[in-house]
């Protein structure tokens, strides 16, 4: 298969996970048990947590002879024609913990310069950088003539050195898109020049328009990849329609044209540290207003802006550009679901033939200059090329041109000004486009690394033909055939592409809700204290709801049906019922409300109901519990504690130093419990019935705390459901 993968083109890309299968027989899990590497529990036997294979253990990557190991089973595991690893999974990810990772008591015997001995609160967040770090050095190990290419999920300050890393698991949401954006950037100006999300979102649906519009702008990341999870709609760019295919072949077509130019950036961020995409603002410093812009972004000297919202496209937007010269210009490809491009004054970039893949490309095509001359008449650039592998550029083995362009009279001299590197210039044609504005041009054609002279127009001349170039840019926005705007295409009934949070709105709320995904709460802002109180990433955390003790079990990540929604301004309260097939004839349903009466509470009710129990159970379900789980954020993680009075009217108060708790019985509150941020001077209180709640239970985690409710475990049927009433109001003190 790797064969005829690489025969057309292609490069193969394995994933490993940091959880090994707990199973003697298993080579990889003998070895280690052999070498002593796996990651321990307090009492200093291996620790075994839930993931992917079910039962696991894990590599304790704080050590250099467990790093040693790892690196030798990759240097094997490459010779199966593997081009590059995927470190998934790695923070790292455990099932049915409230953390969702391994516990914070867990034992790493590090080495000395890393820490020493420590407990895993210590090295939770290099753990997926440690990893990504052995991948990369066993890639080394099976060929020192190749730059590994290892993707990694977690990472830390200084994972740039050894992988690339994508923003995690998103939403197929315009939202989302949107803060793909900013993500990036941030990630650019954190050290990390290679990352992107996953083009059309990771969970959920996309719809023709999202998707398309994702691979406009994403095709213009450093790193551009398309992903989604098990279960949504296909989401290659021809399953979406002709118009929407479309538009991601021009989008790929770009970036295969723009890889001499993204290729020198990625030099300059090995050697300066510099970021590949990097914000608007670098452009222009003092402009502060630049600084909240997040639907455009710079690739050097090159503007992307693009339009993250439904119902505009970029050349319907106003974007803000920085200071200076900057002039719009496209591959004759400018389409309204594409972002528009603009080059900086004084700037040349270099430009390649639209090629399938990197492999067709050869240095001696033909190379086009794309010069945009300042006020003064200037402009210079830069192209760096190698091998495109290897490590013979750092001995010198590379040729980095600087090319420079000026107004002499009325004729513009294009020229190599500098020369760095071993390598000859490979002989092949020039081809240079001097832009004049709004889209138009002049061009001359030449030989690389000789003058090329282009005559400049008068400038009536000039006039004209940027005057009839924006015309014809006009024409075309006005003709081109966009996506449809549509949730479903012919071909897949009832499938509903669009995947929108559900936004209820009211009094001091609101609110988002995937139902979708669990109908998981993923925002809970208060707006008096504008308060964001939910911890929510796509597949996990937020507001979830189970039917048993165990974590994640059914009716956290089941689809919800929307039954009932009423607005506010239609004279009822806010309101939302959603109902979930949790299997066996059950169904979780959950009623959320903001009473108009009481617009300072945020009220749920929920419930366990037997619909369909078979005959032969005596028309009751299987054990079921209905638990609430809600994972708040804190805001000030030393200055938070949780605080009620038991039953019993003992006082209670948890601090985070306590790790988990659970109260039942006459410890249980007595109706009323509430997260108390003493910084803020707020405090969110969760009130319920005590008949209704068997168990409670606080976990505090990073920067978290899950405060849950428990109903009592037992089979339900159609007269006996299991419900939880309960609400949520913030104080302000």
């Amino acid at each position: 298969m790797v064969n005829d993968l690489h025969a057309i083109g292609f490069k193969a890309i394995w994933m490993l996970d940091p959880g090994i299968k707990h199973e003697e027989g298993y080579f990889v899990y003998d070895s280690g048990s052999k070498n002593d590497v796996w990651v321990q529990k307090a009492d200093g036997k291996p620790f075994v947590g839930e993931v992917w294979p079910g039962d696991c253990v894990f590599p304790d990557f704080t050590r250099a002879e467990t790093r040693s190991w790892w690196a030798k089973l990759v240097r094997d595991f490459i010779s199966n024609g593997v081009d590059g690893i995927w470190n998934d999974m790695n923070e790292p990810a455990v099932f049915k913990t409230v953390t969702k990772t391994m516990p914070e008591s867990n034992i790493h015997r590090g080495d000395d310069e890393l820490g020493g001995c420590q407990n895993h609160s210590h090295y939770h967040n290099v753990y997926g950088m440690l990893m990504a770090r052995s991948t990369y050095e066993g890639m080394k190990m099976a060929s020192d003539k190749k730059r590994p290419f290892v993707l990694t999920r977690a990472g830390f300050i200084g994972s740039q050195r050894y992988a690339a890393t994508w923003s995690g698991d998103n939403l197929a949401t315009w939202e989302h898109l949107h803060m793909s954006l900013p993500m990036v950037l941030q990630l650019g100006l954190s050290g990390q020049p290679l990352s992107g999300p996953d083009i059309g979102g990771f969970a959920g649906d996309a719809t023709p328009k999202l998707f398309g519009r994702w691979m406009g702008v994403g095709a213009m990341f450093p790193f551009c990849r398309g992903h989604s999870e098990a279960g949504t709609i296909d989401q290659e760019p021809w399953s979406f329609g002709e118009e929407c295919e479309e538009v991601c072949r021009l989008a790929l077509r770009r970036r295969y044209r723009l890889i001499p130019h993204i290729y020198t950036l990625f030099y300059f961020a090995h050697t300066k540290g510099t970021p590949v995409a990097a914000p608007s603002f670098f452009a222009d410093p003092q402009n502060l207003s630049l600084r909240t812009q997040e639907n455009s972004f710079l690739l050097g000297t090159l503007l992307i802006c693009a339009s993250t919202v439904s119902d505009k496209g970029s050349h319907e937007l106003s974007h803000e550009l920085p200071n200076g010269t900057w002039l719009q210009f496209d591959f004759g490809d400018s389409h309204p679901d594409l972002p528009i491009m603009y080059l900086q004054g004084g700037s040349i970039i270099p430009v390649g033939l639209p090629v399938q893949h990197v492999g067709e490309a050869n240095s001696t095509d033909t190379l086009l200059l794309i010069v945009a001359l300042d006020k003064d008449g200037k402009a210079e650039g830069l192209l760096f090329e190698d091998d495109g592998d290897g490590y013979e550029y750092t001995q010198g083995a590379h040729l980095l041109t600087h090319y420079s362009a000026e107004l002499q009279s009325s004729t513009v001299v294009v020229r190599v000004s500098k020369t760095e590197g071993s390598w000859k210039r490979p002989k092949r044609a020039l081809n240079v486009h001097v832009l004049l504005g709004g889209g138009a041009l002049i061009d001359a054609q030449g030989i690389d690394g000789e003058e090329v002279h282009i005559n400049m127009p008068p400038e009536s001349e000039v006039y004209n033909l940027v005057a009839a170039s924006e015309n014809q840019y006009r024409r075309r926005m006005e003709s081109t055939k966009c996506i449809p705007d549509v949730d479903k295409l012919p071909g897949q009934k009832g499938i509903e592409l669009s995947k929108t949070p559900v936004e209820l709105k009211s009094g001091d709320w609101v609110l988002k809700l995937v139902p979708w995904i669990g109908g998981r709460m993923i925002s809970m802002l208060h707006l008096p204290s504008g308060t964001q109180w939910l911890h929510s990433r796509v597949e996990v955390d937020g507001y979830e709801e189970y039917s048993s003790i165990e974590y994640r079990s059914a009716g956290c990540s089941e689809e919800y049906e929307v039954v009932e929604r009423n607005l506010e301004q239609s004279g009822e309260e806010e309101s939302l019922f959603l109902e979930g097939d949790i299997g066996g004839g059950l169904i979780l349903q959950r009623h959320i409300s903001i009473p108009k009466d009481a617009s300072q509470v945020l009220r749920i009710d929920s419930s366990i109901i037997a619909r369909s129990v078979g005959a032969g159970s005596g028309g009751f379900s299987r054990l079921v519990c209905l638990r609430v789980h809600p994972v708040f954020t804190l805001l000030n993680p030393t200055e938070v504690l949780v605080a009620f009075t038991s039953i019993d009217g003992s006082k209670q108060e948890i601090h985070p130093e306590s790790g988990e708790r659970t109260f039942e019985g006459s410890l249980r509150p007595n109706g009323e419990w509430m997260l108390i941020d003493k910084c803020a001077g707020l405090s969110l209180i969760n009130r319920f019935d005590t008949n209704q709640v068997n168990k409670c239970l606080v976990h505090w985690g990073t920067g978290t705390v899950n405060l849950e409710l428990w109903s009592e475990e037992r089979p339900v049927s159609k007269e006996t459901p299991l419900r939880i009433c309960h609400e949520y109001e913030v104080k302000i003190f």
